[in-house]
């Protein structure tokens, strides 16, 4: 019997999460003489209280999707994937190879073939750490954390000695293509009637995130793959009996996992700043882990969970514009998000659990 019904894990305890975080920052925010009513208002209106507040909201939700997705693929098998900061940032140098090099006729051209090139670095990218997980036992998390450091010096050296213009300053590509630049929101909607914000980054990868969030839930629910996939994740010694192989689903999931981190530069690198440039991935690869966690690894929780980081992230920029709060609480006020929902998850968890299997036990 489950000690609590599936509704109380995925919405309540992740609900009552949040409200501990927000009381805890409240209280931050009162210490430094600033009202959190205020400071919440000047978030929601920020975030969401406009179409251009909205556009970056959905633009860091986008990322975050990817990169939540991601580490959600890995841990079904018992992976965490934390290198999806490297994996993305070798993902948006595939895409702007591709985006560089191949002539294009039209965007929507350029999008699926520069997603397979951002794809396919990102996985080729998570390969390396998974074959030293399957074959060599050196653990996942360790792996993929060096690869990352790897990964931005490889990226550092691209754009400041091969890819950068000559007679440019800043390490960055060259600006694409025009026929490789994507729709934004405010192109996409306004055939249909409906005003959206022209400078807002949001653009057309947002469906392409939402795509991947239906292609994941019927890839680790619905296919032998992710049967294998899972059955890894619960007990490796029953997957073995069962017939899997760990090494092979090792490697597969994580090429997944590396391959959706990459896509994420369809949006960051080609949907927004048209060129690579250095640190384009802004920490989505991290903040991907505590979507994951909050998303409780299913496919529609992380995207309700990016939503949630794009606001933070939205908001947060407009607090540090229009109050005396520091930038760095901003930092805290995530952090306490991602402390409440991961790593104390047990302190409201246990208790929530308590109160079910006593109200059972009245009714039994």
């Amino acid at each position: 019997m489950e000690k609590m019904p599936k509704w109380a894990d995925v919405v309540l305890i992740p609900v009552i999460s949040l409200l501990l975080a927000a009381v805890i920052s409240a209280i931050v925010i009162l210490l430094i003489g600033e009202s959190p009513m205020e400071a919440l208002n000047l978030m929601v209106n920020g975030a969401l209280g406009s179409t251009y507040g909205w556009g970056y909201t959905l633009y860091y939700a986008t990322n975050f999707l990817f990169t939540g997705l991601a580490v959600a693929v890995a841990a079904h098998a018992g992976l965490f994937n934390i290198g999806g900061e490297g994996q993305a940032m070798i993902g948006g140098l595939g895409l702007a190879l591709v985006c560089l090099y191949i002539p294009f006729t039209h965007w929507s051209i350029a999008l699926l073939v520069a997603a397979v090139g951002a794809g396919i670095f990102g996985a080729a990218w998570a390969a390396i750490p998974a074959y030293l997980q399957a074959k060599r036992g050196s653990h996942i998390v360790i792996t993929t954390i060096m690869f990352n450091f790897i990964a931005a010096a490889v990226l550092n050296y691209m754009l400041v000695s091969v890819l950068k213009p000559k007679g440019a300053m800043d390490p960055a590509t060259a600006k694409f293509p025009e026929s490789t630049q994507l729709p934004s929101l405010h192109e996409i909607l306004a055939p249909i009637g409906i005003e959206f914000s022209k400078s807002a980054p949001a653009n057309v990868t947002l469906f392409v995130g939402i795509a991947a969030c239906i292609v994941v839930w019927g890839l680790i629910w619905h296919t032998p793959l992710g049967h294998e996939i899972r059955a890894l994740g619960k007990s490796e010694r029953g997957a073995v009996y069962a017939g899997i192989s760990p090494v092979r689903t090792v490697m597969i999931t994580m090429l997944i996992s590396g391959a959706l981190c990459g896509l994420m530069a369809t949006n960051n690198v080609m949907g927004e700043a048209e060129r690579l440039v250095l640190n384009a991935t802004e920490g989505a690869g991290f903040i991907g882990i505590a979507v994951a966690l909050m998303g409780r690894n299913h496919p529609f929780g992380v995207f309700l969970a990016a939503i949630l980081f794009g606001f933070l992230y939205q908001g947060g920029a407009e607090l540090a514009l229009w109050t005396n709060i520091p930038s760095e609480l901003i930092v805290v006020i995530q952090a306490l998000v991602i402390l409440f929902t991961g790593a104390l998850d047990n302190m409201v968890r246990m208790p929530i659990e308590k109160i079910f299997l006593a109200f059972r036990k009245e009714n039994a």
